[in-house]
């Protein structure tokens, strides 16, 4: 059997763009399920989206998607909601020679004056502002440089001084995460006493608390040009820590799924922040991600072998001939499916366990993703010399739709879980999740053992033994008219981001 592995100072402006009645510089990096009814809002909400990524522009995972996704959404239910980023060298001449040039202006990052340009595109919708400094952005890859305080520190001062610039003046500023935890404190100590920024919310959403945007507390004022007399809002075991800061700053904090965020506030979920989220649990609260359901369309998408709808699964039954053929797969047995960075966290440890103890003998496994070596070496040996397992190190989007469509289950055992994607977009294949329950799979799938509501299987304890039982009652319900029953109730889960986004209405009101 064959497996495949895969490897996958201050800028100036440049030349114009689209053409105007004045010269201006250009980007400088050439770089079948029922949806829940928009809510409209009276008086209409304008929003700026802060994000350090958004799809189809740029992005790593999760948050990109959210924010490719979620101010459609808004704008659908009635908002106008605005998306600003910065303009990455990664971004494509196919975006960049659409975009409109506004304007310019400088930004203090601490000592520092720095030139931004500021350009917008209107994509589906969906109106994205655009921060320019080659400095910062004409790099490879968002995150990891050795100066990501200071960039994250001018892009944060960008959005605020860019207001001016835009014309856009938002009743809330939504950020996002670590990178742009600064945007609140900002506002709060610099901000929102002067003319043209009074009266603005600003709303914090904790997507991944692992990361807090951590830095030298030394260049407090170099840096990130904040006062000694507002040290303590950012603060934190001697350090600088920007989530710490927005958890403080902003008007309402909110994460990706109900569970996360009461557990975030325990000292086994918290990463030492639990203690500032429990001092601050009046304006916590948890919003379930949802997903873009157009994209994640079995009765649409192209990249399958045959489409099919919750009512005529017949073309499942192609894509799962498909998925074998293309894993060498020569029996007729179940399919489990894993895609997913390959870390620990994420319950491949127990995966590994199980498959070391030889206890995965009923059906068969594919395994897609790429992380931590001793897992893509173990997962690609075991691939290699087990008929019944297939394992691909790489990231292929198209792969992983063919094998959403083509298998029968998929394993989700993280450890633990903000909120989680793929287990929906398993859902809307009709492929069974199994997940332990934590974060947002413990919002989002329900155990159809003890629910005949339910959508899928979850199990509690983190241990290779309560994987292994989960798995087998799924296989034990496998040959039962009752799989038919699951997987039309798991197709027809409400997962779109309509739901979503009625939330947040009723959160920015």
């Amino acid at each position: 059997m064959s497996n495949t592995t895969k490897t996958s100072k201050t800028s100036k402006p440049a030349a114009a763009v689209k053409k105007t009645t004045a010269s201006k510089p250009a980007p400088s990096a050439k770089a079948d399920v029922k949806q829940t009814k928009p809510e409209k809002l009276a008086p209409r909400k304008s929003i700026l989206f802060v994000t350090a990524e958004a799809f189809p522009y740029a992005g790593t995972g999760g948050l990109g998607e959210v924010a490719g996704s979620l101010p459609k959404a808004l704008n659908a239910a009635g908002a106008d909601c605005r998306v600003i980023m910065p303009l990455y060298a990664a971004i494509g001449e196919k975006y960049r020679s659409k975009m409109t040039y506004i304007g310019q202006t400088n930004v203090l990052v601490g000592w520092r004056n720095q030139y931004c340009g500021l350009f917008s595109l209107e994509n589906d919708g969906v109106i994205t502002y655009f921060v320019d400094n080659e400095y910062y952005f004409k790099r490879d890859g968002i995150y990891g440089h050795f100066d990501d305080g200071e960039r994250w520190a001018f892009f944060c001062r960008a959005v605020l001084e860019s207001l001016t610039v835009i014309g856009f003046k938002p009743d809330v500023i939504h950020t996002n995460d670590h990178a742009t935890a600064p945007v609140p404190v900002y506002y709060k100590t610099e901000y929102a006493n002067r003319y043209g920024y009074n009266g603005i919310k600003n709303v914090f959403t904790i997507h991944n608390l692992e990361y807090q945007g951590c830095y030298p507390s030394f260049i407090l004022g170099d840096v990130f040009g904040i006062s000694e007399n507002d040290r303590g809002i950012v603060d934190f075991n001697w350090e600088i820590n920007c989530v710490k800061g927005a958890i403080e700053s902003a008007d309402v904090v909110t994460t990706v799924s109900p569970t996360y965020a009461r557990e975030i506030q325990t000292r086994e979920r918290g990463f030492g922040l639990d203690g500032i989220l429990r001092r601050n649990a009046s304006k916590l609260c948890g919003i379930l991600n949802g997903i873009n359901v157009e994209e994640y369309n079995p009765e649409t998408n192209s990249a399958l072998a045959k489409n099919f709808t919750s009512s005529d699964r017949s073309g499942k039954a192609e894509c799962k001939a498909a998925l074998k053929a293309e894993c060498c797969f020569y029996d007729d047995k179940p399919i489990v499916a894993v895609i997913s960075r390959l870390a620990g966290h994420k319950g491949l440890d127990l995966v590994k366990g199980l498959l070391e103890r030889e206890a995965l003998t009923r059906a068969n496994i594919v395994i897609l993703g790429t992380g931590e070596r001793y897992l893509e070496a173990f997962f690609t040996h075991y691939g290699n010399t087990h008929k019944n397992a297939c394992t691909f190190i790489t990231f292929n989007k198209a792969l992983a739709q063919r094998i959403y469509s083509g298998a029968d289950m998929f394993l989700m055992p993280s450890g633990s879980e903000p909120c989680g994607l793929s287990q929906m977009m398993a859902c809307r294949y009709g492929t069974i999740p199994i997940v332990r329950r934590t974060g947002g799979l413990a919002d989002s799938i329900v155990d159809c053992r003890y629910d005949k509501t339910g959508n899928g299987f979850v199990f509690d304890d983190y241990s290779v033994e309560a994987l292994d039982g989960a798995i087998n009652a799924a296989l034990d319900m496998y040959e039962k008219p009752e799989w038919q029953e699951l997987m039309t109730r798991a197709m027809n889960c409400d997962f779109t981001w309509a739901r979503s986004a009625a939330e947040y209405i009723k959160l920015y009101n």
